[in-house]
């Protein structure tokens, strides 16, 4: 095995010795319309303890423990399009230090959600230490490179998915029961015992008939040296005495307390210099003329430096980024480099730029977007990605139909994109605040064309990444600046405007959906939609929902179709989800208004023979937001649900139920009082962090819902700060977020919760926006439309009648 892991002494935070490439992967690689077979296939989840070797060695006193696939197992491809080698480590995952500290690197960025903390649990409940001593450090991308795969089996490794994927979390399991074992094993030799006569407690080892004691870090030496006949089995849930029974916050709250994090705004090197950026105002446009002499004599300002998307070199080898690399181009910008940011951003304000603004010139306002929309859904031409029956055959029964929307929205992440590169020669080190440092790795690689083993990676703090910091364009765009200017660690920054008007913004939806009811049930027994997009158009919360995919409704056809813009779109949190169950779930409540039946008893009824689960969801939500109870005029009470990501899978995916009691103003005020949350991910790991991550996730969801928008004028986003793009204030935050454990399955699963809320929270608080002014709103941000109610208007509200709560 290599020696010890290197530490970077320029910054505060610690890297393993280095790391590399994660197996190219799809978005659609897990989707939910796919068998399981082909998602088993595709993702390749499988693994156990013959497939695997767990490997320990010594480090200064103390032991690191990795694991590596066994020779003679199928292997994932390397980096180089062949197996690892047998034999070849997983860096040190584990290391345990002669004062009984465990570290455990793990690959994952923490970007907010807690995957580090979650990781180190997994490696917790086996290990048996003492959690009060356990540190958690950022993998390393390069060495995982160098040698051959330290960390590339398991989904998106080096993704800031959750920390209880199957894989992440059995493989951490496996690897504290392997160090468990060896500590004992070490123990047992030291005390010439037999090692089922010891047993673990909190960081300590346990002579039963003696009563002896050692510390684990005591023997993590001894420990290092042992070898296994044969790796333990986990050991089985009902023994579980961590994992769903505590609740530890974050590790790294303690240095978010004291300002010790380091993000990557926060780097700082020796000899570093700053760059302000400016792009093409219009993405996709290109610099026509700048004169850098007229600010070149500027305090502090030492260069000048253009970014042409021409000039990227290509990777030596072809590049496994997570995500591609299609998406990550650099856009036509220009940088002023100074001693100080400040320097820089008053150079770069004085600047005399020229831009062309290329084909995005004809996307003149918002507006003119969403008639090219309207025009290519009155084709009815798209793809078809869903279909049953005949629904050109059904005639008969009440029509309900209509024309929904969401918006391009900005991620408005905290901390400003950023990045740090030094580029000197035929290498490269970069300090990237990224949300998947195996993509950033080789964006880094392609933007340089410095062969693989040349480039480190450091993963930073992430201030917010909601999908903005996945695709790593702005790595892209700081390797691009800072190769011009090599030699020199090169910090560059966006400003907020910068920041907000080139972004990869939410994905815009409009959809044209259609159902014909049938006369004695009311339920449909057609449904027909058109979903028109730009760029990702993964449909969760549509194709996936169980309405459409079980056999519920008899006919059904849902298509989509794609409009090209200049503007690039990502993965804002939930990507094409957050549209998706707004719309859909928006339309099922006015099927249900359009059939007298009340939305809730309606819902009940159409997935009363699908999974349990989302029964449950419904009911348990609905009872304790109090359903059916009376409520003063121009207040109401809203019901959606929907699952990420799989909603047409049963007992899969995160399904999530809210019911939202708004109240409207005469004025038009919406104010959200109340939201109550039921959900189902099988099973819990750590209660208080999926309940943060619950309420996270629906003041986010909310505010996508009542604010959030960015505007097109001329192929160029309008909005530059948060003045002109409003963000949920404490004060318009709900009183009460309830979250109910109540409906968990108990399902052998752990599903992610981040992402889920964004399906029904919008869609509830519409729904309930219906009930209390009888305006139904088909498109958001709700704040756009006009809610205002004269006294007449008022007085004549009766409310909608709502049956018993269906059991």
């Amino acid at each position: 095995m290599p020696g010890p892991a290197t530490r970077t002494l320029t910054v505060r935070f610690r890297t393993s010795a280095a790391a590399a490439p994660i197996r190219a992967s799809a978005w659609q690689s897990t989707a939910p319309w796919q068998s399981r077979a082909e998602e088993a296939v595709m993702n390749d989840l499988s693994m156990d303890r013959r497939s695997f070797l767990v490997s320990a060695t010594v480090f200064a006193g103390g032991m690191a423990l990795g694991a590596a696939r066994a020779a003679g197992q199928p292997g994932r491809s390397g980096p180089w399009g062949a197996d690892a080698p047998a034999g070849i480590e997983l860096s040190p995952w584990i290391e345990i230090a002669p004062d009984d500290v465990v570290t455990v690197r793990v690959p994952t960025p923490e970007i907010g959600n807690g995957a580090m903390t979650q990781v180190a649990m997994n490696v917790t409940e086996e290990l048996g230490c003492d959690w009060s001593k356990v540190r958690a450090e950022f993998a390393s991308i390069h060495r995982d490179f160098v040698e051959g795969g330290s960390y590339t089996s398991g989904f998106l490794p080096f993704f800031s998915g959750h920390g209880t994927d199957p894989v992440r979390m059995k493989q951490a399991l496996q690897l504290g029961a392997s160090a468990r074992e060896r500590l004992k094993a070490a123990a047992a030799a030291r005390w010439k015992v037999p090692v089922d006569e010891i047993e673990t407690r909190p960081s300590l080892l346990v002579h039963q008939p003696t009563g002896r004691k050692l510390r684990f870090g005591e023997v993590a030496a001894e420990a290092g040296r042992i070898k296994l006949a044969a790796e333990p089995a986990l050991k089985s849930q009902s023994e579980w005495t961590f994992l769903g029974k505590a609740s530890p916050g974050k590790l790294n709250l303690p240095e978010m307390v004291k300002g010790e994090t380091v993000y990557g705004i926060d780097v700082q090197l020796p000899g570093m210099v700053y760059a302000a950026l400016m792009q093409a105002p219009a993405q996709g446009g290109r610099l026509k003329s700048h004169q850098p002499e007229a600010v070149l004599r500027m305090p502090g300002v030492r260069a000048v430096v253009v970014v042409d998307p021409a000039k990227t070199k290509g990777a030596p080898v072809k590049p496994k980024a997570t995500f591609g690399l299609q998406g990550t181009a650099a856009q036509s910008g220009v940088a002023v480099i100074a001693d100080h940011y400040w320097q820089a951003k008053m150079a770069l304000d004085a600047l005399p730029v020229e831009w062309d603004a290329g084909p995005g010139a004809q996307w003149t306002s918002t507006e003119a977007i969403n008639e090219a929309r309207r025009a290519i859904l009155a084709k009815a031409a798209g793809k078809s990605i869903r279909k049953a029956g005949d629904v050109d055959a059904v005639s008969g029964g009440k029509v309900v139909e209509g024309l929904y929307a969401t918006p391009l929205c900005e991620n408005a992440t905290l901390e400003p994109l950023n990045g740090t590169a030094l580029v000197t020669g035929d290498a490269v080190e970069a300090w990237l605040p990224s949300q998947d440092q195996g993509q950033a790795f080789w964006v880094v690689v392609d933007e340089t064309g410095i062969a693989p083993e040349k480039v480190k990676v450091h993963q930073t703090y992430v201030g917010g990444g909601f999908g903005r910091r996945t695709l790593s364009d702005d790595a892209r765009m700081v390797l691009a600046v800072a190769k011009e200017y090599p030699g020199k660690p090169v910090k560059v920054i966006w400003s907020r405007e910068e920041t907000m008007r080139q972004g990869r913004y939410r994905n815009p939806v409009m959809t044209r959906f259609k159902a014909i009811l049938d006369e004695q049930t009311g339920l449909p027994k057609a449904v027909s939609a058109e979903a028109n997009a730009t760029g990702m158009a993964l449909p969760m919360g549509y194709a996936d929902m169980p309405y459409f995919t079980s056999g519920i409704i008899p006919n059904v056809r849902l298509a989509t179709s794609d409009l090209p813009l200049n503007i690039l779109t990502g993965a804002y949190r939930a990507p094409c989800y957050n549209s998706h169950a707004f719309i859909t779930e928006t339309f099922i409540d006015e099927c249900a208004i359009a059939a007298g039946i009340d939305p809730l008893e309606y819902r009940l009824r159409l997935l009363g023979k699908w999974d349990k689960s989302w029964s449950d969801c419904l009911k348990i939500a609905a009872e304790k937001a109090g359903w059916g109870k009376p409520l003063t005029k121009g207040e109401g009470r809203g019901i959606a649900i929907s699952n990420w990501p799989k909603g047409a899978l049963r007992n899969e995916g995160t399904t999530m139920c809210m019911v939202a009691h708004v109240a409207v103003s005469e004025e038009g005020t919406i104010s959200v009082k109340q939201v109550d949350v039921a959900f189902d991910c099988g099973r819990v790991a750590n209660q208080d962090a999926v309940r943060a991550q619950i309420e996270g996730g629906v003041i986010f969801g909310l505010n996508t819902a009542l604010n959030e928008e960015v505007t097109v004028k001329d192929g160029a986003i309008v909005e530059g700060n948060f003045d002109e793009y409003p963000i949920l204030r404490l004060a318009d935050a709900p009183r009460l977020i309830n979250v109910h454990f109540d409906a968990l399955s108990n399902n052998d699963r752990f599903e992610m919760i981040g992402e889920a809320p964004m399906g029904p929270i919008g869609p509830a608080v519409g729904n309930a926006i219906f009930q209390a002014t009888g305006k139904r709103l088909r498109t958001t941000p709700f704040r756009k439309h006009d809610l205002s109610r004269t006294a007449a208007d008022i007085a004549s509200e009766t409310g909608v009648v709502v049956t018993s709560l269906s059991r």
